[in-house]
């Protein structure tokens, strides 16, 4: 059975910093693109960030929306099934649930967790 179980979120202040955690099971980690997406209330889930899965000697490679750019950074523990976000210099506009995603090809849909909530206010 497939589980994808995020945790870290919070709330935290304008500015501050937060890093999330996602601890995937019942598959085949190494070989899974893993992505964060968010959905603010009234808005559809847009993707966040993505990392790739290994290609030969490299760890994947990593991409961002423009919004996040400079500010989040993605990474990947293959060894322990585990994909992480961490947020700095976070804006209220950073507010929402943030969901892990683990897919086998890019046009697939994937699996889901069931995301945690980062609200970013002062």
């Amino acid at each position: 059975q497939v589980q994808l179980v995020e945790s870290g979120g919070d709330l935290v202040q304008p500015g501050g910093s937060v890093k999330l955690s996602c601890a995937v099971s019942g598959l085949t980690f190494s070989l899974y693109h893993l992505g964060w997406y968010r959905q603010a209330p009234g808005e559809q889930r847009e993707l966040v960030a993505q990392i790739t899965r290994r290609s030969g000697g490299s760890g994947g490679s990593a991409n961002y929306a423009d919004s996040v750019k400079g500010r989040f950074t993605i990474s990947r523990d293959n060894a322990k099934n585990t994909v992480f976000l961490q947020m700095n210099s976070l804006k209220p506009e950073d507010t929402g649930v943030y969901y892990c995603n683990a897919k086998r090809t890019i046009a697939s849909p994937g699996w889901w967790g069931r995301g945690t909530q980062v609200t970013v206010s002062s």
